[in-house]
């Protein structure tokens, strides 16, 4: 059975990988982030160069309904290191969420008692980042702030201790920050 499963995963993945590929506004985070392919551009990512990016993520979307617009900045990134052959690290992208949108990282349900709406419309955004190797975290203090359960977090989101640490300590340690 377990063999099984992880015969179907890799063709999954193959599969995936394939129908990826095929998108040239999608290359990297199917769905989301598209790009419009430039390849006469002057200035392109840099094969030779680790990624090792900070995403500070702020701003809340203008309805509760909405895609987050920095949270689709991140998968833009990803596609456009995509479209020319660059894939960072697992890890070596970090987005750090606090402020006004820090609700974007409540569970479906809790998101949808929250905000009237039919669910948290950032999560399937977040499971593409994730897939494409993005750490996607939340600032504690900002959870506080929000009156946000650590319980009440989507699964896959990671608490940190806050914000304000995480950004000075990534960034001494090399990465570089791209602000909301």
């Amino acid at each position: 059975m377990f063999r099984s499963l992880v015969i179907a995963a890799l063709a999954v993945g193959v599969l995936g990988s394939a129908a990826m590929a095929a998108d040239a506004r999608h290359p990297a985070v199917q769905a989301f982030g598209a790009i419009t392919p430039m390849p006469d551009a002057k200035e392109r990512p840099d094969r030779s160069l680790r990624y090792r990016v900070l995403f500070n993520i702020t701003k809340a979307a203008p309805a509760a309904d909405q895609l987050n617009p920095s949270l689709e900045k991140v998968a833009r990134f990803i596609n456009l290191l995509g479209a020319d052959g660059v894939r960072p690290k697992p890890g070596d992208v970090v987005v750090i969420i606090h402020g006004p949108a820090t609700p974007l990282v409540l569970s479906d349900s809790r998101y949808a008692d929250r905000n009237k709406v039919a669910g948290n419309p950032n999560l399937t955004l977040v499971a593409a980042l994730r897939a494409a190797g993005v750490s996607v975290r939340v600032c504690s203090q900002a959870l506080v702030s929000n009156r946000i359960d650590p319980a009440d977090v989507a699964g896959g989101i990671e608490v940190d201790v806050s914000a304000l640490t995480t950004l000075a300590t990534l960034q001494l340690r090399g990465w570089a920050l791209i602000p909301d």
